[in-house]
């Protein structure tokens, strides 16, 4: 199971610069949909990326699915020659973005809300975005869930 509130604390007392999507996001603007890991677009600067491989360190991250025993160290160097990362950790499971359809931290920050999550204020992308990023994914999970957001966008507008 996953810790939603101490990923949270981990990525806000290591000054992580992120975006919460996924699931997370979809939960932040009402979705009744459960979600079983924490979806983030973090910033690739080579300062955030540091403080990411330090801040994960602490939770002892492992490649989600990879057979056990398999050699893996998530450090900065990684971080910067990797992109996407699914992982487990102590606190849960995790996935670390550094683009998703739509981009990267740059070109998605200026369609995110700031948001308050178990104390810690982060950044969320926006609904209308969330519902264009999960369109352009086109898995079957991510096309179910677009109903019920365009229907919480449509009662946010009204």
């Amino acid at each position: 199971m996953t810790d939603f509130a101490s990923l949270f604390r981990l990525l806000a007392q290591h000054n992580i610069e992120f975006i919460l999507v996924g699931g997370a996001a979809a939960t932040a603007h009402g979705s009744a949909r459960l979600t079983q890991d924490l979806d983030i677009v973090y910033r690739r600067t080579p300062e955030n990326i540091a403080r990411l491989a330090t801040c994960l360190g602490f939770c002892h991250p492992y490649l989600r699915g990879a057979p056990p025993g398999l050699p893996f160290r998530l450090d900065a160097e990684t971080i910067q020659r990797g992109l996407n990362f699914t992982l487990t950790t102590d606190l849960g499971a995790l996935d670390l973005f550094g683009e998703i359809p739509g981009g990267a931290y740059e070109d998605l920050q200026r369609d995110t809300i700031e948001i308050k999550v178990f104390g810690i204020t982060c950044r969320c992308l926006g609904l209308r975005r969330l519902i264009e990023v999960k369109r352009a994914a086109g898995r079957p999970r991510d096309l179910e869930a677009i109903a019920e957001l365009q229907a919480l966008l449509d009662e946010n507008e009204r």
